[in-house]
């Protein structure tokens, strides 16, 4: 049906599958595809990725598209392959577009079915692959129609209030190379020093897809979790619960529990690890119980902090034992992990669908893997890469999501040894997880020098006053922070003036 919004004096005409409700800040508009005339011409659109480490940012319609170009295989893990437009802008759940008075037009959607906005110079338009969700339609200034749509989300989806502290990542220090010894030795290292959780990373385990101790953690996995906590750190551990190599005991001996392809076959649904992966059907029961045994497993060897990683594989397009849509599918299955490891447990999720996971995980990474490079050499078109830019650039435009969940912009660094990032990139990663308030790192402590541990001690013990002043502009503590020269790509970092 055709319909007109109502701004002021700002008059847009619509297409709509419904009438719209009228509720303060904007529109609720019903179920179904949305097309809006916008009078602005060529201009700003925000562009939401799918999941955790896909590209986020504001672009210009009549520029380059922000995204995923030209590698397929980065595509199937760093963002919706199904629905992508690499060469139109389009993205995931939320879009909006910037008008002649610096105001912006927004079309969120409000639910699970892989909602999708998309812009021109002529119209913002809004569909789903599923029509179950209702949309919210807003004009006004940027900060306030973005943090109403996200108010409204929650009201839909829920909204969980555990924080993580401080949290230390055995990640971009170790990497796979870990062993009882190595985690004995940091953890003694770190004792002390103000942090709240001490995780383990990938490596512990036998191979993806069998979460048992490997051999390098021959005393099990519950001996380390005790030497954890006796040294007064929270437990946490890293698995990927919806993924599995093809070596791992599921894969070889019940690909059919596994998504299917059209021809009957396990879907390779990723690539990492000099391999692709499968997904595990969470649709059926026998999944849904091996994951049961998973989680009490975990959190009986005394892990209350789990890192789970790979997660949008649970909503990769494929065959499953239900026809029940994708999205839904991957919030049933984390529904059922929330319900087995119990409200106390921490869920941090990465590479996880963004909306689909708010209400039932703690905390979701907003970015791509920092790396302690600046920009990723190897991938130099790929907004996805690994590389603190990078991650920096995706988080900081995720900043409205923080009444969603906790929002991790992915470890900072304190540490000159085994880096290539310079004071001021380092400067500006700190920046960036005090704005998006969520703080980690991976140093260990026997990589720092003194100067080092003594800011890493500051700045862990700093509560900080953050003032949102502009797109990405902010005061912390008083002092000005301006990312946009980093986002735009005007300079590599802010100018001195600019963070201090």
């Amino acid at each position: 049906m055709l319909h007109t919004f109502e701004f002021g004096e700002l008059r847009i005409p619509a297409n709509v599958s419904g009438p719209p409700a009228i509720i303060s800040g904007g529109y609720i508009v019903p179920a179904g595809p949305l097309a809006l005339l916008h009078p602005f011409g060529d201009t700003e659109f925000y562009r939401h990725g799918w999941n955790s480490w896909s590209p986020s940012g504001w672009a210009r319609t009549d520029g380059p598209t922000i995204g995923i170009k030209d590698s397929p295989r980065r595509l199937l893990t760093a963002d919706d392959a199904a629905n992508e437009t690499p060469h139109s802008h389009s993205g995931s759940a939320v879009g909006a577009v910037v008008g002649t008075n610096g105001d912006v037009l927004l079309i969120g959607g409000l639910g699970l079915g892989t909602p999708r906005v998309g812009a021109d110079a002529n119209v913002l338009w809004g569909r789903s692959e599923d029509d179950v969700a209702e949309w919210f339609v807003a004009y006004g200034s940027e900060r306030e129609v973005f943090a109403t749509y996200a108010d409204l989300v929650s009201e839909r989806l829920g909204r969980r209030s555990q924080r993580a502290g401080s949290v230390w990542s055995s990640w971009y220090s170790f990497f796979e190379d870990i062993d009882e010894a190595t985690i004995a030795q940091t953890v003694s290292d770190l004792a002390g020093y103000p942090f709240d959780v001490f995780q383990l990373d990938d490596g512990w385990e036998r191979i993806v897809g069998d979460w048992t101790a490997g051999q390098k953690f021959a005393a099990g996995m519950g001996a380390t979790a005790r030497k954890i906590a006796e040294a007064g750190f929270r437990p946490g551990l890293w698995l990927a619960p919806f993924i599995a190599l093809p070596d791992s005991p599921i894969a070889r001996t019940r690909p059919d529990l596994l998504v299917q392809d059209a021809g009957g076959k396990p879907l390779v649904t990723g690539y990492n690890w000099d391999s692709h992966y499968y997904s595990l059907d969470t649709t059926q029961q026998e999944v849904r119980d091996h994951l049961t045994r998973i989680f009490q497993q975990v959190t009986g060897w005394g892990f209350s902090y789990l890192k789970l990683d790979f997660m949008y594989a649970g909503a990769i397009e494929g065959h499953r034992s239900t026809d029940q849509h994708r999205e839904a599918v991957y919030r049933d299955a984390i529904q059922h992990i929330r319900q087995v490891v119990g409200d106390s447990t921490y869920l941090l999720g990465c590479g996880v669908p963004m909306i689909a996971s708010v209400g039932v995980l703690d905390g979701a990474r907003v970015g791509p893997d920092v790396g302690a490079y600046w920009d990723n050499v190897e991938s130099p078109n790929d907004p996805s890469a690994d590389g603190a830019r990078n991650s920096l650039v995706s988080s900081i435009n995720r900043v409205w999501m923080k009444s969603l969940y906790e929002v991790d912009p992915d470890a900072i660094y304190f540490r000159s040894a085994r880096s290539l990032l310079d004071d001021a990139e380092r400067q500006a990663l700190r920046d960036l997880a005090a704005i998006m308030e969520f703080r980690s790192t991976s140093d260990p402590i026997a990589w720092l020098n003194s100067a080092e541990r003594d800011q890493l001690i500051e700045y862990l013990g700093e509560t900080a006053v953050i003032e949102q002043t502009g797109r990405y502009a902010f005061r912390i503590n008083g002092r000005a922070v301006d990312l946009a020269p980093i986002v735009t790509g005007a300079a590599a970092v802010p100018p001195a003036s600019l963070v201090g």
